[in-house]
């Protein structure tokens, strides 16, 4: 359903397709050996191919191909068994061959489809247009010296993935929950580690309004978003400049943007180049590159379950909501955790303490679910305790925080502090009998017609108990007693 966005003079839609740039999980770069690691000196891992030193020829990397196919298999899309390098010709410092090797009019992947989960549950698919390998450039840094830039060619030549969307999202939310689904694919299948931090995942966002059903309007491209706050951020500034621009009498210009993260504003970084502006031609130096069915089935076979899968089982067979269960399979750890923790136990449950307890307790330490105390059979464990009647959900909660300190099994924390539930309804009786004594006033008043007062009776018993009693059993004897 489309989205509008008011403006002085009526309604417009806004057009948004992403470029997404993901660094390739491998050693290796993608045309030398020379390591792919973050974190290194400066030009510390550059080979001679990298530098493009005189006569050295690339050599294709298998294991960046059969990433790409991965990735192009869970992105459900078509696998090009033929694909061709070209020279895409542009000048940088940081550039040393002064062209980018890239896939141009054959890439290795075609169009395929990610569907993403918005906040109330809906979901929407979104089109991929390809997805083609190419290599990184090098770093310009300005900030070392008063008036010299330094260059710094670690990343020259590292494999990435660019994951071409088609235009079909229609609000900053739904681009932040595709780059937020994409990322997921990712790291499910290990092809990429989606650290939007190191620069493994950036994104360039293409935004064009237009009268509702109208045809396209002029896009402007910004470029390398590195988070999904900075992504909302600056397709909600485009969204406001064009339409402002336009409502004046003005028009958009098509060309390549710059995000300030500081101010929130983006800012005019060139004119747009079209494609015959980078001059491209198949690199001489490689063959097409050419796969196997066979190679692609094997690859296919070997793939885990997505999170998509995941989500569906988890909403169908479980019977979670479509929140949880998106929540619970965005991470693979967090959806391996789950299936753990609720075998043989009420699935809702544990999904309930998952999204909320445990997660709420990892954040507020800043912990990650790999060092947490609780294991997943342990929070399993708790929840059986709750539904078999043993602890109430209330003396849980003081049995959790206990187990996410020390790691103590919940059991054992219940057995020494002596919490398990009281479910003796003699003894019950007893404590309701105290309580309605002591508010012989408010007991008049309640059978006078105050029927609220009901939850000060049962509030009253819970705490002559600590806490311990069975709620159920005190809502039933209680009602019988003050009705009777």
């Amino acid at each position: 359903m489309s989205q509008l966005v008011a403006g002085r003079t009526g309604d417009w839609e806004v057009v948004i397709g992403l470029e997404v740039h993901a660094q390739v999980s491998s050693k290796a770069k993608l045309f030398s050996g020379a390591s792919a690691s973050f974190g290194a000196a400066p030009n510390e891992n550059v080979s001679l191919v990298d530098a493009a030193m005189p006569g050295m020829l690339p050599v294709i990397n298998r294991e960046c191909v059969y990433q790409a196919i991965r990735t192009g298999l869970g992105l459900k899309a078509e696998i090009n068994l033929t694909s061709v390098f070209d020279r895409k010709n542009y000048f940088y410092a940081d550039l040393p061959q002064g062209y980018q090797i890239s896939q141009f009019k054959q890439p290795i992947v075609g169009a395929g489809v990610l569907r993403i989960v918005m906040a109330d549950g809906s979901t929407r698919d979104i089109g991929i247009e390809r997805l083609h390998l190419e290599q990184d450039a090098g770093k310009s840094m300005h900030d070392q010296h008063p008036s010299k830039s330094y260059i710094d060619l670690n990343r020259t030549g590292v494999a990435l993935m660019e994951i071409v969307s088609r235009p079909d999202m229609r609000s900053a939310a739904e681009a932040a929950a595709y780059v937020r689904k994409l990322r997921s694919i990712l790291r499910y299948l290990g092809t990429c580690d989606g650290n939007m931090e190191e620069g493994s995942l950036r994104a360039d966002v293409n935004v064009s309004v237009r009268r509702p059903g109208a045809e396209f309007g002029t896009r402007t491209e910004t470029k390398n978003l590195n988070s999904l706050r900075f992504i909302q951020q600056a397709i909600d500034y485009e969204v406001a400049r064009q339409i402002e621009l336009i409502e004046d009498g003005g028009s958009v210009d098509q060309e390549t943007r710059l995000f300030d993260t500081a101010t929130g504003v983006t800012r005019t970084m060139r004119s747009k180049e079209d494609a015959h502006d980078y001059r491209y031609f198949p690199d001489p130096d490689l063959l097409p590159l050419v796969v196997t069915q066979d190679e692609v089935d094997k690859l296919a076979a070997a793939l885990p379950e997505l999170p998509d899968d995941i989500r569906d089982r988890l909403i169908n067979e479980y019977g979670l909501s479509s929140y949880d269960a998106s929540v619970i399979t965005e991470e693979r750890e967090t959806a391996k955790y789950y299936e753990a923790a609720s075998a043989g136990q009420d699935r809702k449950l544990v999904a309930n303490w998952m999204t909320v307890e445990l997660f709420g307790a990892l954040n507020k330490s800043g912990e990650g679910l790999a060092s947490c105390k609780i294991s997943p059979e342990m929070l399993g464990g708790l929840v059986g305790l709750i539904s078999d009647g043993t602890i109430s959900g209330r003396i849980a909660k003081d049995v959790f925080a206990e187990m996410f300190e020390s790691g103590k099994d919940a059991a054992d924390i219940v057995e020494e502090k002596g919490l398990k539930q009281v479910s003796d309804s003699g003894a019950i009786e007893a404590l309701i009998d105290t309580v309605i004594a002591a508010n012989m006033d408010k007991v008049d008043e309640y059978r006078g017609g105050k029927d609220k007062l009901f939850g000060f009776f049962v509030g009253q018993v819970m705490k002559q108990s600590g806490g311990q009693a069975n709620p159920g059993m005190v809502n039933q004897i209680l009602k019988a007693k003050l009705d009777g």
